[in-house]
């Protein structure tokens, strides 16, 4: 792609039209979602991620609508949006224009991938320092809590779907594509999620599942991040719950009605199963706390699955309320690990005081 076209020349606020010229860089993603791009802001300089996407007039953008609702550190943040045509004319009202209609989302460009960053450490035969896979596994967690406190549902969390800048460990998710705003009672699509991060629920064909979904991902994510592979990698659906049965055993009659009181077959085969402890066993930065945190995040039972937030005060997480013995090193670090915000509509401030160590508690910045 020629680096010097230009991917558009206008975008619509909700109160002005101003002019912005966006300099394409390079495509750094594509699929049937659309494609994104990284680009550069001619006026300001600025690096930014662009996300184009076809959008039916019919219908409003999900997408964009729950992005404009986030407000997280550890959430990819919007900055504009603008629609452009087929034909590359520059769109207001759209509804009197009869070219293809896509939408155009500018957001915070992250150099890397959680799933590139992991692929390079396996590939160089090297393990993830702990201190980084706490960081990590505690940010996303944090991440998670917050779109659940605001009903929000990702449906896609998996390593390709995590922005990190690998020189501040600072983590993102990303790609709203798949959220919605789950409605109790309201029925939802089974055949969503990435395969190896999909929870046995939807494999079990729910279509009444909750945000523990994504605790579920999560917790595969962590698993990953210590094994450098998925630790369910099935080929199939049937293959893919073969895959957790192996670790987790057979599911009992009153775990799969937990998971889907409508399903009705119980039939499995007997599966010789390991243990976490066995498959981790090769790994020198898999504690006995880190098998047990993703044991407790890894569970049948959708409702026993560990909250985000209480996983957040797990003994996995203590050496990160230590940080502030490793001198000036992850300064810049702490209010995006410790500081919680209104918008996170947290109410279990007893929780949160677990959550924070004490002498975070001691800055003003502290608020719940």
């Amino acid at each position: 792609m020629d680096p010097n076209v230009k991917l558009n020349t206008f975008f619509k606020t909700n109160t002005d039209d101003l002019k912005c010229n966006y300099l394409c860089i390079e495509t750094i993603g594509s699929g049937s979602f659309g494609t994104v791009f990284k680009a550069k802001c001619q006026d300001t300089n600025e690096i930014v991620a662009i996300k184009k996407v076809f959008q039916d007039r019919k219908y409003k953008n999900r997408e964009l609508q729950i992005l404009n609702e986030l407000n997280h550190q550890n959430v990819i943040k919007i900055r504009k949006y603008y629609y452009t045509t087929s034909s590359d004319e520059q769109v207001i009202n759209h509804s009197t224009n009869g070219d293809d209609l896509y939408l155009n989302i500018v957001m915070d460009y992250i150099p890397d991938s959680l799933s590139r960053m992991i692929r390079n450490y396996s590939k160089s035969n090297k393990e993830i320092p702990e201190i980084i896979i706490k960081l990590i596994s505690f940010q996303l967690l944090r991440a998670i809590a917050y779109i659940r406190s605001i009903g929000i549902c990702h449906r896609d969390i998996k390593p390709q779907n995590i922005l990190i800048d690998q020189d501040t460990v600072i983590v993102k998710l990303c790609d709203f594509g798949s959220a919605k705003v789950l409605i109790r009672g309201e029925s939802n699509v089974a055949y969503i999620c990435s395969r190896y991060y999909r929870a046995p629920e939807l494999i079990f064909n729910s279509t009444d599942y909750t945000t523990n979904i994504d605790t579920w991902s999560i917790g595969c994510v962590i698993a990953e991040l210590v094994l450098g592979d998925p630790i369910f990698k099935g080929e199939s659906s049937i293959e893919q719950l073969v895959e957790i049965i192996k670790l987790l055993g057979t599911p009992s009659k009153k775990q799969i009605r937990a998971m889907n009181p409508d399903y009705n077959e119980y039939k499995f085969p007997i599966i010789k199963c390991f243990t976490l402890s066995s498959l981790y066993k090769n790994f020198s930065n898999s504690s006995p706390e880190f098998i047990d945190l993703i044991s407790k995040l890894l569970v049948y039972n959708p409702e026993k699955r560990l909250s985000p937030l209480v996983a957040l005060t797990h003994p996995f997480f203590d050496e990160i309320r230590k940080l502030n013995e490793y001198g000036d090193k992850y300064t810049y670090l702490f209010d995006t690990l410790f500081y919680f915000s209104k918008d996170e509509k947290l109410d279990n401030e007893d929780l949160i005081r677990k959550i924070v160590p004490s002498w975070y508690q001691e800055i003003p910045i502290f608020k719940i």
